[in-house]
């Protein structure tokens, strides 16, 4: 063997040598490695996330239970006004009327087909047949007929309405119906998710799904329609969402995920008149009172705490000199003011209502709105930097107070007229440039809604010829007519007078 041959072996031995002693000392000895042949699939395991202990922060993807919950109690509407809404015409004067007024009585006829609208209610009594929706989607109809989510149609009967929140309730009779349960609107949170449920365009049971953007939100649309329609006030407290609302939505259920009903669908914000990215709804916790006064009084019993207010903000907190940069200013009291006798004092600023926090005047007026004359509630205010408790005990509103059941209960004959009417005050006998006269406060089913096509605000100024200034004399005129009167009286906002016959 060469020298070069001995030294390349005794090399590789040293090597080998060396390798093996530093596997031992390092203890790889100990362990068996298998190398795994070809014909034998490797095990794999697959990975997963350990489950999370938070709540989720996307979205939800399947939005199916409180669809399948809820769409059942969303009804359609189907309104139709067969009757002129203005003037009756000289062919649409009973002849008891002629014969009384002669054929040349002065009334401009007006040729006027039937008209049809739609839009959404939801069911809130399935053994009794109630529904709550729109004013608007049934105001001034003649007749209305409901569609279920089953296809089967009834005719409905209004048993109430309320202008000022633009809220109705209609009755079906109906076996097997489903109606949705109330969750309070107070426990709604910002960045909730929420479901849409109505039938926009006639589209029947359409379900869209958005999130809560705000709360408390008032958009003043209540009020200039009201302004135009007579009523005095409106209460705006929406919440305000980005789920899609279109024309015939309205009236339609607003609810959580649990399909549990957190309010009704009432108004877009929109240049066209279809969706355009926020819709607004009347909260549950005052749908809840204002549909449980129809139904038990067929008018709304409001409580007033009779306080002019304003909302604070920081230019005016810095203005009046104010300690808080959110609440609403007391500014003024109404006569017999229930907060005024209970102490508070002009320049307080009410920041809560029963432990509820208010920042704007909207969300004062959905918690006092809840309440009924004679309720008692704790406000909070601040006063010069300090905070004060006061125990009010609410009034009914002073315009109203001719109204709301002692007519009802005391004269057959205005229960049969199936509305409630109030004096007028003097700044609208000011602004309507009337001595008095009777407003048509609220409907339901009855003589005046089943003979003629007054409209809620409509103001009677005439029964027969003769003057009425208030509802006193407005009774009195009804008394004893055993034929038929002549009603006259005016819209506001409209030069017109109107007339409507009555068979008694």
């Amino acid at each position: 063997m060469s020298k070069t041959v001995k030294t390349a072996v005794l090399t590789g031995a040293l090597c080998s040598a060396l390798t093996l002693g530093t596997y031992k000392i390092l203890g790889f000895d100990e362990q068996k490695v298998i190398i795994q042949k070809a014909d034998q699939p490797v095990a794999l395991t697959s990975a997963r996330y350990a489950p999370s202990t938070t709540a989720p922060t996307v979205a939800p993807f399947d939005f199916s239970y409180a669809a399948e919950t809820s769409t059942p109690a969303v009804v359609h509407i189907r309104s139709t006004i067969t009757s002129a809404s203005a003037a009756q015409g000289q062919q649409q004067i009973p002849d008891v009327f002629r014969r009384f007024f002669g054929d040349d009585f002065d009334v401009q006829p007006q040729q006027r087909g039937p008209q049809q609208a739609s839009g959404s209610g939801v069911i809130i009594n399935a053994e009794k047949g109630y529904i709550v929706t729109n004013n608007h989607v049934v105001e001034g109809a003649d007749q209305l007929d409901v569609t279920l989510n089953d296809q089967r149609t009834f005719p409905a009967k209004l048993i109430g309405t309320d202008p000022e929140t633009d809220l109705a309730v209609i009755q079906v009779e109906a076996q097997s119906l489903k109606a949705l349960k109330f969750a309070s609107s107070d426990d709604v949170k910002i960045g909730e998710w929420v479901l849409a449920v109505g039938n926009p365009f006639n589209l029947e049971s359409t379900v869209t799904a958005g999130i809560v953007s705000a709360k408390g939100r008032g958009i003043g649309i209540l009020s200039r329609n009201n302004a135009q329609n007579g009523v005095s006030s409106a209460v705006e407290s929406f919440i305000q969402t980005d789920a899609a609302v279109n024309p015939g939505n309205s009236g339609g259920a607003l609810v959580n995920l649990n399909g549990d009903l957190i309010g009704i669908n009432t108004a877009i914000a929109s240049p066209t008149g279809s969706y355009a990215g926020y819709s607004f709804a009347v909260p549950s916790a005052l749908v809840q009172k204002i549909s449980t006064d129809l139904i038990e009084f067929g008018s709304v019993q409001r409580g007033m705490l009779g306080v002019n207010i304003t909302t604070v903000t920081g230019v005016v907190a810095q203005e009046q000199g104010l300690k808080v940069n959110q609440g609403v200013l007391v500014s003024d009291f109404s006569a017999n003011s229930a907060a005024k006798e209970a102490g508070l004092e002009a320049k307080d600023v009410i920041v809560a209502v029963d432990g509820i926090g208010v920042n704007n005047s909207a969300e004062l007026q959905e918690l006092i709105s809840r309440r009924r004359p004679g309720d008692n509630v704790e406000i909070t205010v601040d006063r010069d930097g300090r905070q004060r408790k006061f125990n009010v005990k609410l009034n009914a509103r002073s315009e109203a107070a001719p109204v709301v059941a002692s007519n009802r209960n005391n004269a057959n004959i205005m229960e049969a007229l199936g509305a409630d009417f109030r004096n007028l005050t003097k700044e609208e006998k000011a602004e309507l440039g009337v001595q008095g006269g009777v407003k048509v406060q609220t409907m339901r089913e009855g003589k005046l809604r089943m003979e003629t096509s007054i409209r809620p605000g409509f103001v009677i100024t005439k029964v027969d010829r003769q003057p009425v200034t208030s509802v006193e004399d407005l009774n009195k005129a009804l008394q004893g007519k055993s034929d038929g009167v002549l009603l006259e009286g005016i819209y506001p906002g409209s030069s017109r007078t109107y007339y409507y016959g009555l068979g008694m």
